[in-house]
């Protein structure tokens, strides 16, 4: 390989082959989570480096997490991975460079031409998705970054490469082998097709009776505790128990919005904050200032959808300056919504919370957020995540055809019969004669 175009052919591998482990590595991770568990993450620009993400705060996690990391989420538990796509792209790229290395000198040309327009399938897709990770997303994936710099330096280097190599028989795009370009790209769709193929193949089943996870024992809203939102079209009767500084909250709401779902759903929020400011079911605060946030949702009343979203974009500095001063929370609240000033931090406010928390205690509710219980089935936990879309499109469909049944009444037990009294000894008459001896007395 002493030729220029040799040399950056051999090179634009190397960064194929670097595709083939970022995706490989981000590929694991999304299968790992097919059990329906959770499971930590590396997220490094060196695969398998690093602190593990134990809780789902790095950019990484909130990547796999999103909505656009997989396809077809809603006839697939979890969908089809992009990354495994990318995976099969960047083993045929490498494979197809490997090959166009051994050829014959005249077909360098037309073959790193047809490389070099190869590369660019990654690259666009690279292009799309981080503009979804900056604008969408609001997080970047050191993965993901590394799947851009290997498509951009592979097409990079096999442009190089091509305007490098001796020119062949071809002098104009007509005459290039259109036909033999065909035939590469249907090769290059076998690879991803075989690679979905055996996702497929080896992913768990997962079945209609691991999806049942309970009903709501005591749905009904005694003390107008639940904020109603705007109903979709003959929307199933829905609640969503969230906390407003909860960072899973805020992806799952996402990923509801994203799935196209929503609009099936009449839905009802109850305020769940984990924060023990208010809420005595938590020795320690999982999410600081999050009772002051739900005391505002509670005084927006229609409105508190602002209060949510507003409170989702801005999570990591509530619940930072409610560390530092809870007090400052209270404040960057009422100077972003004036018109509740009064009501927040007022006695009826916190009762009205408060019984929102004994609703919670009344359906013994595990203490986590979010929750969802469509016509009072709920939603299992562990698809609320990369699951989501699948689960709730069959609890959607199976609560539609019959809802929960109510709790069971509690019929009282019948009173006990009382026991029989004994009657009373009578004294003997002092003026009645004796007993003869032998009588019974």
């Amino acid at each position: 390989m002493n030729k220029p175009y040799q040399k950056l052919l051999a090179v634009a591998i190397l960064f194929a082959l670097a595709g083939v482990i970022f995706s490989g590595v981000s590929t694991y991770d999304f299968i790992a989570h097919l059990d329906r568990q959770v499971h930590s993450i590396t997220c490094s620009f060196i695969p398998g480096m690093g602190a593990p993400d134990t809780a789902g705060t790095s950019g990484c996690y909130a990547v796999l997490m999103s909505p656009y990391s997989s396809l077809w989420r809603t006839s697939f538990w979890g969908g089809i991975p992009i990354a495994l796509a990318s995976l099969a792209v960047f083993v045929y790229l490498a494979a197809k460079g490997i090959d166009i290395l051994v050829r014959r000198e005249e077909e360098i040309h037309e073959e790193t031409f047809y490389w070099f327009l190869a590369t660019l399938l990654p690259v666009l897709t690279s292009a799309i998705y981080f503009y979804i990770s900056v604008a969408e997303i609001g997080a970047t994936c050191k993965l993901c970054v590394g799947i851009y710099i290997a498509s951009f330096g592979a097409s990079a280097l096999a442009l190089l490469a091509h305007l490098s190599a001796p020119r062949g028989g071809s002098s104009s795009l007509a005459e290039l082998p259109w036909g033999r370009y065909a035939i590469y790209f249907v090769e290059g769709v076998a690879f991803v097709a075989v690679a979905i193929g055996l996702f497929l193949a080896v992913k768990p089943e997962i079945t209609e009776a691991m999806m049942e996870c309970g009903t709501l024992p005591h749905p009904e809203d005694r003390y107008g505790v639940r904020l109603k939102g705007e109903a979709g079209s003959g929307g199933l009767p829905t609640i969503e128990i969230l906390d407003p500084l909860c960072p899973a909250c805020k992806g799952f709401s996402e990923r509801l919005a994203a799935s196209g779902l929503a609009d099936k759903l009449a839905l009802e929020t109850v305020l769940f904050p984990l924060d023990k400011a208010c809420n005595w079911m938590v020795n320690e605060s999982l999410h600081p200032g999050a009772c002051t946030v739900s005391e505002a949702a509670l005084c927006a009343k229609e409105k508190h959808r602002d209060v949510i979203d507003w409170a989702f974009a801005n999570q990591t500095k509530l619940r930072e300056e409610a560390l530092k001063n809870p007090a400052m929370v209270e404040a960057l609240v009422k100077q972003q919504f004036p018109a509740l000033a009064d009501c927040i931090g007022a006695q009826e406010t916190k009762a009205r919370l408060n019984k929102s928390l004994r609703w919670i205690v009344a359906n013994a509710l595990p203490v986590v957020t979010p929750q969802l219980y469509v016509n009072g089935r709920k939603l299992c936990d562990e698809d609320s995540d990369l699951g989501m879309e699948y689960a709730l499109k069959r609890l959607i469909e199976t609560a539609g055809r019959s809802p929960a049944a109510p709790a069971a009444p509690v019929i009282p037990a019948a009173p006990a019969a009382p026991a029989p009294v004994a009657p009373a000894p009578v004294a003997p008459d002092p003026a009645a004669p004796a007993p003869a001896q032998g009588d019974n007395p």
